[in-house]
């Protein structure tokens, strides 16, 4: 691509692709397919935070999350996943994924599509839990909010610019603040570096007929992250996600677009970690030994 966007070529997002390796993990006896992650913060901590990004995402979305709370002595892992044509066969690579990294238990930030799949990771894994908590972006909890649930079984044979036209219809086409212009133009270059069968999988996860059982998930932790300006989701969605979770913790920016985590990034940092802080002193905590930044939750309460 001839064009370039501001973000892929900050100070912030260089040093954190020198600092930080990006790893690719085969955990499926088809060799081809590759877990793409970086890992960042105290390898002592068992219960990381892991962040799984949307369609349009690659593991590298969440690079001012990692940077940020690694600073603040927290375990982040940014994931994106190989090919996987099923939501079932993806809960059982992410569930390889974590047994290969040591891993028994997590806490999950997932994004749109990436919130999906945490909610159904979660519940495939209920009866021996392998999510300690969760904090749903800008997310679903049925598929059929995309009305796609007839055709999605063609995306497979649809070429790549057909693809990337129906996810880029979602992102705002009106002006928008420079932080958020910023953030759809790094999007569109992760979006543009995806590979046909990479882009249709996760395309046909997003949009074929399924759905969360809340029911299975009551006994979990959940904040709820929207922004209330204008995204690809509608408000109902919301409603929604509100009376799946009753007891969730509601996590509001004024506004932040489809990628908050890139434009209000200090914002959702600081969500994530009054998120995090309540599991701090167990066996649960993110957070390597020691004093964690900025821990008083007295300044936290001014600052939002």
């Amino acid at each position: 691509m001839s064009y370039t966007s501001e973000l892929s070529v900050s100070q912030e997002y260089l040093s954190f692709r020198s600092s930080i390796p990006l790893r690719k993990i085969i955990v499926d006896s088809d060799s081809s397919k590759g877990w793409k992650i970086y890992d960042s913060g105290p390898k002592t901590v068992k219960v990381p935070l892991v962040c799984l990004p949307p369609v349009s995402g690659t593991a590298d979305v969440f690079f001012k999350q990692v940077l940020a709370l690694n600073a603040k002595g927290i375990r982040v892992i940014s994931a994106e996943h190989p090919v996987y044509w099923t939501v079932s066969d993806w809960c059982e690579g992410f569930k390889k994924l974590l047994d290969y990294l040591g891993l028994h238990k997590v806490h999950l930030f997932g994004a749109s599509l990436g919130g999906f799949m945490a909610q159904k990771f979660a519940e495939s894994t209920s009866n021996c839990p392998r999510v300690a908590s969760l904090i749903l972006c800008n997310a679903f909890a049925d598929t059929s909010v995309f009305d796609y649930s007839d055709s999605a079984a063609l995306f497979w044979m649809l070429p790549s610019l057909v693809l990337k036209k129906m996810v880029m219809g979602n992102f705002a086409s009106h002006k928008v603040d420079p932080a958020i212009a910023d953030s759809i133009d790094f999007m569109v270059e992760r979006l543009e570096s995806l590979s046909q069968p990479d882009l249709a999988s996760r395309l046909t996860m997003n949009c074929v007929s399924c759905y969360v059982e809340p029911h299975k998930l009551t006994e979990l932790p959940v904040t709820i992250m929207d922004v209330f300006d204008e995204y690809a989701l509608s408000n109902p969605v919301r409603e929604e996600m509100y009376k799946l979770y009753p007891t969730a913790k509601l996590a509001h920016l004024k506004s932040g677009g489809n990628f908050p985590y890139l434009s209000r990034s200090d914002e959702v940092n600081l969500h994530l970690q009054i998120h995090l802080r309540q599991f701090e002193d167990t066996s649960l905590s993110a957070c390597g030994p020691g004093p964690q930044g900025d821990a008083n939750p007295a300044s936290w309460e001014s600052k939002t």
